[in-house]
């Protein structure tokens, strides 16, 4: 291999070059990997995640000190009784080294995505989010320039805000959920000058939540036997499980699969129903009354309708491979959770992260996992109250509002192509 990595097909196993490609050049449906043609991993001396740049489908790095910090817990692990846990944080948290400004995982998608569009691809990216994923984009587009063009739904906007002026933001809102923002972003990708940033399909995304599982496995010194997330789509556990497979053929950190073990908040828990029942697909069973349970989560970030659970590669197919597990956390029990380890460790955290906590509690009470082993906790948001208090915080108004059910009629498409075209 000549170049610094290769895609490949999950399905059919053919080879390609990267073109900020999101599918398979001969239409099959598999999701497609990177292959990186250093096996073992070089740490740089970068900023931030970047330090991982050799396992980035990326040539170059942006200057911003924002990756995940590992470490060994202490006071938290003596309450659960484990006798090895690591903790990788994503967020704020100074006394920690913690300099993700939008306390979410999902800065470390933003930064590999936006450099893989500018080296691979062209035009404006478009992503939808229910908060997390757009505020990520937003600050990493605030910090380099790059346009962006992010739909949420209008209840979550207030999510959207940055810790640098953002001028290059094109918010859209629609009354909904996430799904609806997902669909209403498909619409608005096929204005020209658009390219959707891929959601699970694009590699920069999966690759860049990877680093978690570098940066904990580089904490503990070998690889975990167990790895705990709470997910949405599932793309961070299929990250780590790839993230996984590439340290096995480094050769220092061990041969054995971390067990991947991913929460789901109830009442919405579609990958936790189909999981138990032993099914590859998800059936409109899984999600009965599905509007009513996303309105009903504290962590509505773990509410997508359309997860890659099933697509080969996919959220089925990590926990085949690791022989993994599904957990459901109610509301009471992430609350819980999160305030004993708020409590221990002395950082609030973000809902979904408190869900994954809550897991880690189900599994050490069930005796599902071993106490003795290693466990690396990724926790995906927090630090909150911190940044408020050290950092100003910018509100990224919506350049239009759409109301529910909408679809783009020539005036909004003309709307929104000028912003393109002034911004390109």
């Amino acid at each position: 291999m000549d170049d610094k990595y290769r895609l490949q097909c999950l399905g059919c196993w053919l080879p390609f070059d990267d073109h900020y490609t999101l599918e398979c050049p001969a239409q099959c449906t598999a999701l497609v990997r990177t292959y990186y043609r250093n096996r073992q991993l070089d740490i740089k001396d970068l900023p931030g995640m970047f330090r991982y740049i050799d396992w980035l489908p990326v040539e170059h790095s942006l200057p911003l000190d924002a990756g995940p910090v590992s470490y060994r817990s202490e006071a938290f692990a003596r309450e659960l009784g484990l006798e090895h846990l690591i903790v990788t944080f994503s967020g704020y948290w100074p006394e920690r080294k913690g300099n993700i400004l939008t306390c979410s995982f999902k800065e470390l998608e933003a930064q590999p995505t936006v450099l893989r569009l500018r080296e691979k691809g062209s035009g404006i990216l478009q992503i939808a989010s229910a908060g997390n994923t757009g505020r990520a984009f937003c600050q990493v587009s605030a910090l380099t320039g790059m346009p962006v063009v992010v739909v949420v739904p209008a209840e979550n906007a207030d999510r959207l805000w940055t810790t640098e002026e953002a001028g290059s933001v094109c918010l859209i809102t629609i009354e909904g959920d996430y799904t609806d923002a997902i669909q209403l972003g498909r619409e608005i990708a096929t204005i020209p000058g658009i390219t959707p940033e891929g959601g699970a399909r694009n590699v920069a995304r999966r690759d860049g939540m990877g680093t978690t599982m570098l940066d904990g496995t580089l904490a503990a010194g070998r690889l975990p036997d167990y790895y705990f997330q709470a997910v949405g789509s599932g793309t961070g556990g299929i990250a780590a499980w790839e993230a996984a497979e590439r340290l096995i053929g480094d050769g220092r950190f061990g041969t054995h699969r971390p067990e991947l073990h991913l929460s789901q908040n109830v009442p919405f828990i579609p990958m936790v129903r189909a999981w138990e029942a032993g099914r590859d697909w998800i059936r409109h069973e899984d999600m009965p009354d599905a509007r009513q349970a996303i309105a009903a989560v504290s962590a509505d970030v773990l509410t997508n309708r359309e997860p890659p659970y099933g697509v080969k590669g996919g959220v089925y197919d990590a926990l085949v491979a690791t022989r993994g597990r599904m957990y459901a956390a109610t509301n009471d029990e992430a609350r819980s959770a999160g305030a004993l380890f708020t409590e221990t460790e002395g950082i609030d955290l973000d809902p979904a992260a408190a869900v994954c906590v809550a897991s880690l509690v189900q599994a050490v009470e069930r005796d599902t996992i071993d106490t003795g082993r290693c466990v690396l906790l990724n926790i995906t948001g927090g630090g909150y109250e911190r940044v408020r208090e050290d950092h100003e915080q910018h509100r990224i108004e919506p350049f239009l509002r759409l109301p529910a059910g909408a679809s783009l009629d020539d005036a909004v498409r003309h709307e929104i192509a000028g912003w393109v075209a002034s911004h390109a």
